[in-house]
């Protein structure tokens, strides 16, 4: 039998991917017309229980009066999407993930509370030019692999609406799938970024633990979660994750660690051996089919004894992690336990009564088959599970909430326990119709090079199409974040000298109000010179990039006196390496801190004079 490639959940041509729409851009289109449609059809409510809050009216014509005026800026559109590499592009929202002024409701209305500020991960894709669509359903506090466990409704499958769309990110998967948005923020702590992936025919990319910040993200299990992103193609996918991913001072369990950027052309890929999959919706055949498909393409399958992963995976909710999910949510829990989803409750009451002394056995017991599991990697360069073993109906779960949901965790709670990433991809259709899904897993801080091989298994071809946007790649090696104030600035003239040296956008932002600017005389091209005060200081813009730690010397020997790099503090309170100037160069250069920043000054100097 000859397979062909399981290309991902194909979406019509209305819907938005990140790649079209850049691209899009990139022609120069002008993007507020879809866009107004997009969410006009997104907010129309033909498909009841993936929103639980909608951006607002006035909220989304702030979002797109600031996409028109930096269109404005400039016609130089692909100068614009270096600056904000997800420029016009609209994303969801997992209702767990806090927008700044916005409720968060982890799909518990007792528990719904305005955002102080947004998530780090929500700030960053909106620093690149990202438009949010609205916050989506989940199951409640993220403790679910079904989707049904929330009071704003139960969103079915895009594939059959009697069956389950995956949780616990299931609004964010639903987004996406429906064609509302390009991509969405998920979570994952026990698969609910790669279950409704496999259930919607979208990937779905997990990453390493502690890769992408959590700062701003409700706990499910805070040493364990992850942010998951869905989308329609893996190259969509790895470029948002190249926008979001990298150190974060707010998440004490950020630990951003690149790997290397490629695995072997030939593969040696672990499977289990007879996992357990259900025959009536034809998992049980398109199991067989999807590991042909690895074989054709000249991959060797090794099988490995599932026994080990599967105790750790019982870890998860049978052991004392389950108490990380209690203290997330104690206070509601103690107090009003009957605001909670019934399950949930069963869930998490599990951990009340667990000792101390039952944590650290288990941590004992995890550490020891981290020990064992570390050979697997000797074996082979991958492993790849069915993403689930079979797609319930919302019936089978009603009969059976907990028991449905435990078993939809066979191949995924594992993953993170272990501090691996993961990559859910679509592998075609069973003979019933429906999606079905694998999982590539890969060891800790092999995002990069996971993300390639999920290219390869696409069958995307080598090179981008002509006249396609550029898309970024998960960084391989050390990042230093580098605040610039001037020159090297987005469109100006030395910005190359970080672009050369594989350097990307993380963040437009403003120092903190602590500091004056000021343009030096007789420089070439104009740069300013920026000083910290004690009294009287401003915030001035910055953009924060990320370069590889390798190339920060050669990047160094390139910035002439009076300018160096020294420590910058930004307006969140951040302290971060960036472009200093020494004081005695200022003596009698112009002042143009009122300016709030070098590329308003640069405006005003080619602005007309007025008579």
């Amino acid at each position: 039998m000859t397979l062909t490639p399981p290309s991902p959940h194909k979406p019509e041509a209305s819907h938005p991917t990140v790649a079209g729409q850049l691209a899009a851009l990139l022609a120069g289109a002008d993007p507020l017309p879809a866009l107004q449609a997009l969410r006009q059809q997104a907010l129309a409510g033909s498909h009841p229980g993936v929103w639980i809050h909608p951006c607002p009216d006035d909220t989304w014509a702030q979002q797109l009066a600031t996409l028109s005026q930096r269109l404005a800026e400039t016609d130089d559109r692909p100068a614009l999407l270096q600056r904000y590499p997800l420029l016009g592009v609209v994303f969801a929202v997992k209702d767990n993930i806090d927008i700044g002024g916005e409720p968060t409701t982890a799909a518990c209305p007792a528990f719904s509370h305005l955002a102080q500020s947004s998530a780090s991960v929500v700030r960053r894709a909106l620093d690149a030019g990202a438009l949010w669509l609205g916050k989506t359903n989940l199951d409640q506090f993220a403790t679910g692999l079904v989707g049904t466990r929330s009071p704003y409704g139960r969103p079915a499958s895009v594939a059959d609406a009697t069956r389950v769309s995956g949780g616990s990110s299931s609004g964010s998967a639903i987004a996406v799938a429906r064609g509302w948005a390009a991509f969405a923020l998920g979570t994952d702590t026990a698969g609910s970024g790669r279950v409704p992936a496999g259930f919607n025919g979208l990937v779905g990319l997990k990453p390493t633990p502690g890769r992408v910040s959590t700062a701003g993200v409700l706990p499910a299990c805070r040493t364990l979660d992850c942010v998951s992103l869905f989308a329609h193609s893996v190259a969509d996918a790895a470029h948002v994750l190249a926008v979001l991913e990298g150190p974060d001072v707010a998440d004490a369990y950020s630990a951003f660690t690149p790997g290397r950027a490629r695995l072997p052309e030939r593969l040696r890929i672990a499977v289990p051996r007879a996992p357990r999959l259900e025959a009536a919706t034809g998992y049980a055949e398109a199991w067989p089919q999807a590991m042909g498909r690895a074989t054709e393409m000249g991959h060797r399958l090794v099988e490995i004894d599932f026994a080990p992963l599967q105790e750790v995976a019982a870890l998860l909710y049978e052991g004392p992690w389950v108490a990380e999910r209690h203290a997330a949510v104690r206070a509601l829990f103690d107090t009003r336990p009957e605001a909670m989803d019934p399950s949930v409750q069963r869930v998490i009451a599990r951990a009340v009564g667990i000792s101390a002394t039952t944590l650290f056995e288990a941590q004992y017991r995890l550490r020891a088959l981290q020990a064992t599991l570390r050979g697997l990697w000797d074996q082979a360069d991958v492993l790849m599970m069915p993403t689930a073993p079979g797609h319930p109906t919302f019936e089978a779960v009603d009969a059976d909430p907990l028991g449905a949901n435990a078993l939809l965790g066979t191949y995924t709670n594992f993953v993170n326990l272990l501090g691996w990433c993961a990559l859910a991809l679509p592998a075609g259709r069973t003979r019933t119709g429906l999606p079905f899904g694998v999982t590539f897993i890969a060891p800790g801080n092999a995002d990069a090079a996971l993300a390639d091989w999920g290219r390869r298994w696409e069958g995307a071809p080598d090179h981008p199409p002509e006249h396609s946007a550029p898309l970024l790649t998960p960084a391989t090696e050390p990042l230093l974040p580098l605040a610039v104030v001037g020159a090297h600035l987005s469109g100006l003239p030395l910005n190359g000298q970080l672009r050369e040296r594989g350097a990307t956008l993380m963040q437009a932002t403003t120092t903190a109000p602590a500091y004056r600017l000021y343009a030096l005389p007789g420089t070439t091209p104009p740069k300013p010179g920026l000083l910290r005060v004690a009294e009287g200081g401003s915030a001035i813009a910055v953009e924060v990039w990320a370069v590889p730690q390798s190339a920060i010397g050669s990047f160094l020997a390139l910035v002439p006196a009076p300018l160096g790099l020294g420590s910058l503090l930004l307006a969140d309170g951040r302290s971060v390496h960036g472009f200093v100037c020494e004081s005695h160069a200022l003596e009698g250069a112009r002042d143009i801190t009122a300016f709030g920043g070098w590329r308003a000054y640069l405006a005003s100097l080619a602005a007309p004079k007025s008579n």
